[in-house]
């Protein structure tokens, strides 16, 4: 029985819906059941998001308060959480995800004989922003004071006064023969030479300080995966790491 149901219903006329008549052609297609059924369902999803507003912000406590209030935005009609700016420069980025605490450390260390090895053969006598000596001259009455000549007092000549070093007395040029460079091209080749070692230790010290802030940095995140309770007390910046307080822990 249920073949020739079957049989029946495979010979039989599909049935479909009317579309848009003749004279109305203009008004476009004919709306079906079923894009009146999407459509029904959209308007009446749309009733209850409203009537669900509605009755929130009836209930809605005046003085309610959570801090996601104040550390979340809208954007788009949605809450995003507030970027935290952390003070770390990109070339600190990209040494902290690439290179280890102890690869940083060991550089850091290399640095540090470097500059003190520079330090030993400049010895620091001509370098910028270096505190100037003083050296006072006692004299017996105020007639020594107005006639007062600095360079017969230190018994050089008048040339090398202002020098800070290898300022040989009138009594040394006499009796010695001058070492070293004496013509003018060879003094300023010695002289740019001096200004470029210095350069290089300027950047050497620099180089050295980024390597210890960088090692800070990395140190305190590796502190900061401990389950203690901690505080922080201040914030990271460019050349410091943040501090925390942790709480204090017996241990066993």
């Amino acid at each position: 029985m249920s073949s020739f149901r079957k049989a029946l219903k495979s010979r039989q006329r599909n049935h479909h819906e009317r579309s848009q008549p003749g004279f109305r052609r203009t008004m476009g297609l004919l709306e079906k059941k079923k894009d009146y059924k999407l459509r029904a369902v959209d308007y009446h999803k749309k009733q209850n998001t409203l009537a669900a507003l509605r009755k929130k912000a009836l209930e809605k406590n005046p003085d309610e308060f959570y801090f996601k209030m104040i550390s979340s935005k809208l954007e788009d009609g949605v809450h995003v959480m507030k970027k935290t700016e952390e003070e770390v420069t990109e070339e600190q980025k990209k040494v902290m995800r690439t290179q280890d605490i102890r690869y940083v450390e060991m550089k850091r260390v290399a640095e540090a004989k470097k500059i003190e090895r520079l330090k030993g053969e400049l010895h620091l006598l001509h370098a910028e922003n270096k505190q100037k000596n003083k050296h006072t001259f006692f004299v017996d009455s105020k007639k020594e004071v107005e006639t007062f000549n600095l360079a017969s007092h230190l018994g050089t000549d008048p040339k090398l006064v202002d020098r800070v070093y290898n300022r040989p007395t009138l009594q040394t040029l006499e009796t010695k023969s001058i070492k070293g460079a004496v013509k003018p091209d060879i003094i300023n080749k010695l002289a740019k030479q001096r200004k470029h070692q210095y350069k290089i230790l300027s950047q050497r010290i620099d180089r050295e300080k980024k390597m210890f802030v960088i090692s800070q940095k990395i140190q305190s995140r590796k502190d900061l995966q401990d389950k203690n309770k901690k505080v922080k007390v201040k914030k990271e910046t460019p050349d410091r790491a943040a501090i925390y307080k942790f709480e204090s822990k017996r241990k066993r």
